[in-house]
This record gives C-alpha cells, structure tokens and sequence, in this order.
C-alpha cells in the first residue's frame, strides 16, 4: 500500500518497486511509472531474479519467466505478480496463495486477435490460400487446381460460444454464414443477439456445419472429442479449424479424413505438442497440403499484445494502491473474519458447481444412445440448511458455484468475488440463493444442496437476494416434485446435490435420488447400473483390464426419504450408482466398454 507520505511501507523506496523481466508493451509501462518505480531487465537468469525478488512489490512476466514457490518466498514484498497473457502455466499459483500474493492475468486482451486468426484460417483454407501461395512462387500457374469455394451462404458451426465464439460469430455473419453453436452455457438471448442458433447435440452441429471451429478449453470431456466418427459425421467435403487448444481434435484421424477426401481441408493454429515432434501425427498435418497451419499465432498481434499490457498494468497499479483486481486468478473469496466458517464450505460449493458441469451438462455415454445429450439448465437454487442459513454474506459461495460451474468450460475464465455475478449475467445463469432454517433430521450442522430448475427463459438478474427463511410447506412442494419426476418419466429428471463439511473435510451426500458419502476430488467415474449382482465385478474387471486403478469406491443406494425426511418414491429403487475414485483419466474408449457392459445404464468420466 502507498502511505500519504508517499512511502511504501518503509522499504526506503518512495513508490513501490516493479520488476519487469520480459519484453512488455511499453503503453503499460508509461501508466505504472506515473506513480510506480519500473525496472525493466531483460536476459535475467533464474538465479538473477531470485536475488533481486526481495527489494519488489510487484512482478510482470510473460511466458518465458517461471515464477516458483522458492521465488516467491524470496519476494517477501510481493503483493501482486502479473501475468501479461492468459494462461498462468508458469506461476505457482497455490504458493502465492498461500502466501497472500494475488495473480492476475489478462482473460480478455487477445480475444479480437484470436476471433480474428479464426477467420484469417477459415477463408485461407476456403480459397486454397497456403497451397495457391506455394505454387505460384514454384513458378507454376495452376488456377484450375486450386478452384476454392466461398463462405457465403455457407454454414459455421462453433463449439463453444464464449467471448472469442461470440467474436468468431459475428465475424462471420459479416461474410453472409449461417452460424450454428453448441455451448451448454450460453443464454439463449445472448446467442439470439449474435443470431446464433444453438443446437442441443453435437452431432447434430456436426451434420449442418460446412465449416466447424472449436473454443473450448482442454478438459477431459473435450479432449478428443472430435474423433474418427465425429468427423465421418460431417458432411463429405467440410473443413475444420482449431485456435482454441490441441488435443481436442484426434490428428491422425484428422489426417486419414483429409487423405480420403471426406474432409475438405484443415486450419491448425494448436497441436497436441507444440512444437510438433518430426513425424508425429500433428508433424504429418502440418505437411498437408490441404491443411494451412501456424506456430500458435491467434493471440500474436501487437494490439492484443498492448492490451495485455495495458491490462495487466492497470490491475497492478490498482491493487498496489489498495484496491480490487479485474482478473485474479487467486483472489481471495472470503474476507478474513469470516473465513474459519466459510472456507471449508467454499470449497464445497465450488466442488459441487464443477460436479453439475462435468456429470449433468456434458454429454456422456448412455446404455441406450452412443451419445447422451445432457439436460442443460440454467437457473439453480442453492440451498443452506443448519447454522449455515443464519449467515447474511454469502456472496463468497455464490461465487464459489459460478467459478465451478463456469471452470470446466470455460478457457481462461477466472471468477473471484469482484466478477462473479458479472460473470453470471454474461453466461445467462440465475441462482436463487435460499435459507432454510425450518427444523431437519438430517445429522449434519450444515447442509448445502444445488438443485437445478428445468430450463427456462433467460432471466434479468443473475444474483437473486437470499429468500426467506424456507418454510416447512416449502420443502414439502419439493419434495413433491421430486416425487411426481420420479413417477413420471416424462417430467425432467431431477438434478440435485447435497454436501457437508465434516472435520474440514467436504464430502457430497446425495447426487439426484441416491443417498451416498465420498470426497469430491481426483479423477471419477460415475456409473449409473440397475441394482443386481455382479455389476461391481464387472466394472472392476474392465478398469482393470485397461490399467486403471480403483482408488476407491462408493455405492449408492436410493434415498429411502428424501429432504426433510419425507418418504421418496420407489421408482427406479432396482437402480444404482457407483463412485470409483480412480488414479488416472478415464478415456472416451474405456467408458464405451462400461457402458456396453449389460446393466449399466450411463457412465460420466469427471476430473475435479
């Protein structure tokens, strides 16, 4: 902080004092020496950084420097390390937690730039730009080779309709395309503004689009999810591109696609590994000649690299003068009073938000399809029972299930308390918060339940205010839902889940209608089974077979009550969950074979 003397805390130094050593935009840098003592130094070596940390308040790095827990135990100054760029794979952001260092970044700088390149691969590789370039400058003349097709009237089909998708589609209803979009988060009206049209599947995304772009982030759900069968399912002469990350899309099944012609052509800006290694997959695309590739440029523009910088520097300077970050990476979503009480229930929250997202609105595979569509909503109540009603700031766990709920789809999105609720409104979901104090069996003293309403037009308001206190007649009308969904197949299925905190540790006690006890952590796996022996042995032999192994597991039975004690129903009693904690990432191939296993209903594969 900059006391009125203008002496930063009694370092000597008359402003505090930034260290810049990468190559940083100066429009940034002129905003922070207005107030700010800037050195910029250039070629330092790890070693040469450690020594000088100690006399810093703050630190700006782009990708090359590596900010370790030892180097910020060195800065025993350091309130704020800034990372000019969006991803923060070089900062170790758990020790700067710790140790009470905020880490922001720049989500936003480089989105025009990368919507941009999106749109530069899509008509290069439309008019054959890459290959029509190389001939020419062999000296040939070849037009009749290298006829191209426009991108008018064309349809574009876009996986993921975050701030560069949105971007991407407006870009390309400029050009006169028809944009189709597949995002389980996106508002209806928020895609309606863009005339966007959202498809509920991706196949069905796949068989319109004659051109497809990805802007997902590289989870487990979207990591191959463009495969062989996914690419046979789009029209015969489509084109792909990808400036999201590698790894969503299977290179040597792109490739097999290209060389039998049934796909058209190939913008690559991402590969699995980058560089590519010599005769990889991704090293054979590159090689294509009807793919046009670049080395990772989306984001390599001189004005998204100023607006990074500016960022970046205007967060800096605002949190070394006391204030709030735009876009902490770390910040902290509890103030300090309340966070013995909160904190365990904040991780609960956030656990419990990535949950939902991963099991309910990612597709996985069913018994019945080969492609489970999820039931994707966007209005929640977020319950609190016990002595957790009885508090009044409960905006640390609204932000807690808007950073859960948001993460697994959401590419360099970091919500804290300061963006949460903005955040919300740009993603279309409401959260009804609500406090019941009406008396409970249940054991616990805290119960916190997510339930999801069935999907309905976009509200204005993405935060409600707490509710009153929940009356016993209130619970009993939910109850009774639950009951009626239960009886009645057509009704939408209940999604729900509960959690408790016990001895600081977070556990979640009931997911839809089954009654169970685990940890929310690691890699899971969730199989949905009928109720009858040998299922457990069958799963297990499969895991097995495969080289993954059950850490442990959870059965859960059907509630024989539900909230507040009230008998539930008995349809579907026969069924069953099993929760496998297991010590590796379960692929889409390993899940197939579950699911192809007599009596198992649906499996999800979840990361948390």
């Amino acid at each position: 902080m900059i006391s009125k003397n203008g002496v930063n805390g009694g370092n000597g130094h008359l402003r505090p004092r930034v260290l810049v050593p990468e190559k940083l935009s100066p429009d940034g840098l002129v905003l922070l020496r207005k107030s700010l003592e800037v050195d910029e130094k250039k070629g330092l070596s790890a070693e040469d950084i450690l020594a000088l940390i100690p006399d810093y308040d703050a630190l700006i790095v782009r990708s090359e420097t590596k900010v370790t827990a030892s180097l910020l135990q060195a800065g025993q100054k350091l309130k704020v390390v800034a990372r000019a760029g969006v991803g923060v794979d070089n900062v170790d952001v758990e020790a700067a937690t710790k140790l009470g260092i905020i880490v922001v970044n720049s989500p936003s700088g480089n989105i025009g730039a990368a919507a941009e390149h999106t749109i530069a691969l899509l008509l290069a590789v439309a008019r054959n730009i890459a290959d029509a370039c190389s001939s020419l400058k062999d000296g040939k003349w070849e037009r009749s080779r290298l006829v191209g097709v426009e991108v008018k009237g064309k349809t574009l089909g876009i996986i993921g309709l975050g701030k560069v998708g949105i971007t991407v589609a407006r870009f390309a209803k400029g050009l006169g395309m028809t944009v189709e979009a597949l995002d389980p988060y996106c508002s209806p009206a928020i895609a309606q503004s863009a005339n966007v049209n959202l498809v509920s599947s991706l196949p069905e995304l796949l068989s319109v689009s004659d051109f497809l772009t990805i802007h997902t982030p590289l989870i487990a759900s979207t990591k191959g999810m463009i495969g062989k069968n996914e690419l046979l399912a789009m029209k015969r002469g489509a084109r792909i591109l990808n400036v999201a990350r590698g790894g969503m899309i299977d290179e040597a099944a792109l490739l097999e696609a290209l060389n039998s012609g049934h796909i058209a052509g190939a913008g690559m800006d991402v590969f699995t590994s980058e560089p590519p290694q010599p005769g990889s997959s991704a090293a054979n695309l590159i090689a294509h000649p009807k793919v046009v590739a670049t080395p990772h440029l989306g984001a390599s523009t001189v004005e998204a690299q100023e607006n990074v910088s500016i960022d970046v520097c205007e967060q800096v300077l605002s949190i070394l003068h006391g204030d709030l970050p735009r876009s902490a990476v770390n910040a902290p979503l509890i103030l300090p009073e309340e966070y013995k009480t909160l904190q365990p229930f904040v991780r609960l929250v956030e656990k419990m938000g990535s949950l939902y997202t991963q099991h309910y609105a990612t597709p996985h595979l069913s018994h019945a399809t080969a492609a489970g569509q999820p039931d994707t909503r966007t209005t929640f109540d977020l319950i609190y029972e016990g002595s957790l009603a009885t508090l009044t700031n409960t905006k640390p766990l609204f932000a807690a299930l808007i950073k859960g709920l948001t993460t697994p789809i959401s590419a360099g999105m970091n919500v804290n308390i300061v963006n949460a609720e903005l955040i919300a409104r740009d993603r279309g979901l409401v959260i009804n918060e609500q406090h019941s104090r009406s008396p409970s069996d249940h054991p616990y003293s805290s119960l916190v339940t997510l339930r999801a309403r069935p999907s309905t037009p976009s509200r204005a308001s993405s935060r409600r205010r707490p509710a009153a206190p929940a009356s016993a007649d209130n619970n009993n009308n939910n109850n009774n839902d639950a009951m009626a969904a239960a009886r009645d197949p057509l009704l939408p299925r209940e999604q729900a889940i509960s959690g408790y905190v016990s001895a600081s540790q977070i556990y979640i006690s009931r997911l839809d209608r089954f009654a169970t006890a685990f940890v929310p952590e690691g890699n899971l796996l969730i199989c949905h089974n009928y109720d009858s022996p040998g299922k457990i042995g069958a799963v297990g032999g499969i895991l097995g077979k495969e080289g993954v192994n059950i850490n442990y597991m959870s059965v859960a039975p059907v509630s024989q009550a539900g909230e507040g004690g009230e008998e539930s129903a008995t349809a579907g009693s026969n069924e069953a969950l099993m929760i496998l904690g297991v010590d590796r990432e379960v692929g889409k191939a390993v899940v197939g074979k579950l699911v192809a296993e007599e009596g198992i209903l649906e499996v999800s594969a979840l990361a948390l």
